[in-house]
């Protein structure tokens, strides 16, 4: 299976459909297969180019289900919704990224970029999919404890390529590597913020570029004082700006939980473009 291609030069609109009873984005309001269905079909209409089911919560502090309830989660929501569109499985276990690869699923998406789970490298190599890798230090129950950079984007550029040298000593092609940098994971709003400035030196490493910045916290802080932060649903005017930015730095997708105005914010970049002949 090949890497999804952007078109037009503007990053592909992945959709989140979080199937967890307890995202900080949303608090769960598709956890059923049922409403996560719907949201999908929502999602796809609004104009997102891929959508990235996941059975586990990873905000900070999150407890992880057992493998057989990640399972039952995600495996009938990515066999319904890859009728729909293309799917990538947002987890860090092979198995479930096994099962969801049967059930429709055509890229995985793992937040701990192979490190969480020693079979999963093995796995993807075996399958022949793309494989999203995002800068990682731990799990989320303590992963903010160990936000300490020297250059955040140097140091992330460095562990990244070390991901990518390990994933490709495992089988996986190079050019089938994506990589996320890991906004929040591990990082606090500075390092957020940085990382953003300078995704420039992210994407010089020859990799496509995956960002997801919808709805965290370090949005919600932007103009306002802890006491006065906005709360998730309130921050995608936010991320839409940042969306704009990434944009114009050459990012390959862009995770969201609004696919609609981050469809709008693009629309503009794209109308910023120096205009082509027989065009107004």
């Amino acid at each position: 299976m090949t890497l999804p291609e952007p078109r037009g030069g503007r990053p592909l609109v992945i959709g989140v459909v979080n199937v967890t009873p307890d995202s900080f984005s949303d608090g769960g309001a598709w956890f059923t297969p049922e409403a996560a269905l719907a949201h999908g079909r929502e999602l796809v209409a609004q104009g997102a180019d891929l959508l990235d089911v996941g059975g586990e919560s990873t905000r900070p502090g999150a407890e992880r289900p057992a493998t057989d309830e990640e399972l039952r989660r995600v495996v009938p929501v990515v066999e319904a919704l890859s009728a729909l569109a293309p799917v990538s499985i947002d987890t860090m276990r092979a198995e479930v990224a096994a099962a969801a690869l049967d059930a429709g699923a055509t890229l995985v998406n793992d937040v701990s970029g192979g490190l969480a789970d020693p079979d999963m490298a093995p796995l993807v190599a075996e399958r022949a999919v793309p494989f999203v890798a995002m800068h990682w230090r731990g799990h989320s129950r303590d992963m903010q404890s160990r936000a300490d950079y020297g250059d955040v984007v140097a140091d992330v550029a460095r562990e990244l390529t070390e991901r990518v040298e390990a994933l490709t000593a495992a089988g996986i092609p190079a050019a089938d590597i994506v990589l996320d940098p890991g906004l929040g994971f591990a990082k606090r709003a500075e390092h957020n913020w940085e990382l953003l400035r300078r995704l420039d030196e992210l994407v010089a490493l020859g990799h496509p570029v995956l960002v997801g910045s919808s709805r965290k916290a370090f949005l919600g802080l932007v103009g306002r004082t802890p006491e006065t932060v906005r709360a998730p649903l309130e921050r995608d005017v936010a991320t839409a700006a940042t969306t704009v930015h990434v944009a114009r730095l050459g990012a390959w997708g862009v995770r969201v939980h609004d696919v609609a105005s981050t469809v709008d914010a693009l629309d503009v970049v794209e109308a910023l473009r120096e205009p082509r002949r027989g065009m107004p």
